[in-house]
């Protein structure tokens, strides 16, 4: 993987993540030039604040999102149900898992999106960590023997999921790349008779590994708060896929 210019961010689609990153990594193929912006981890054993800094070596400056390879946990393999808890919180599924498309509109995986909460379930409290987990689909053919040859079935693949980490801003500066100083130092206009800085923190200028976004600041801070977040209609492993 050649080295990119000034300014170059990994801000791959959908599509990308599964057709191309996700596939190569369940076929074993091009995983050194993969791993530098995805890299495999246990992700659901680190807290994720501490994830940034374990990202890939060519995304590891990046402060709005991170990806990685989740492998299918010893538990999941036996037939259990994966883990989502650690020792200061637990990710909670949010909505409901959802099919990704291809540019030509085909099915080509599944979305399910989280949320950390900081505590014990059921009473933790939610944060701006959200995570979304993506999970390729597969068709394998049917049995050449029979009349419906040309028929595919989907299959889930579960060896490996990819995973995209990311922080909710709730602002409309969260794709600001601008330096913190320049940020603070913008000048305050009047509106309506108050005073209103132009400028603001978005995620995309978030320290995520300096006081803020880490565990010691969970208690003491309303950052960590969201809305609008909705509660699964139902859990993704109780979906029958073939």
């Amino acid at each position: 993987m050649e080295e990119y210019p000034t300014g170059f961010r990994f801000y791959p689609t959908e599509e990308e993540l599964i057709s191309f990153y996700l596939h190569n990594q369940l076929h074993g193929h091009k995983q050194d030039k993969i791993h530098r912006v995805i890299p495999v981890l246990h992700i659901f054993d680190t807290e994720p604040w501490n994830l940034p800094q374990l990202a890939g070596e060519l995304c590891r400056e990046d402060r709005e999102q991170w990806f990685f390879f989740a492998p299918m946990q010893e538990r999941e393999a036996r037939g259990g149900r994966p883990s989502r808890s650690l020792a200061t919180g637990y990710w909670k599924a949010t909505g409901s898992p959802s099919y990704v498309y291809s540019s030509d509109n085909k099915v080509i995986g599944m979305k399910k999106s989280m949320v950390f909460y900081v505590g014990k379930a059921p009473k933790g409290r939610k944060t701006q960590w959200k995570l979304n987990e993506y999970r390729a689909i597969e068709l394998s053919p049917t049995n050449t023997n029979s009349s419906s040859s040309n028929i595919s079935i989907p299959k889930l693949k579960r060896e490996f999921t990819l995973c995209r980490v990311y922080v909710v801003s709730g602002t409309s500066r969260a794709f600001d790349r601008r330096p913190l100083e320049a940020v603070a130092g913008e000048t305050t206009i009047q509106v309506g008779g108050r005073a209103a800085s132009s400028g603001g923190r978005g995620a995309g200028c978030a320290d995520v590994s300096s006081s803020g976004i880490v565990a010691g600041d969970v208690g003491s801070s309303n950052q960590w708060e969201t809305a609008n977040l909705e509660e699964p209609m139902w859990d993704w492993d109780q979906l029958n896929w073939l």
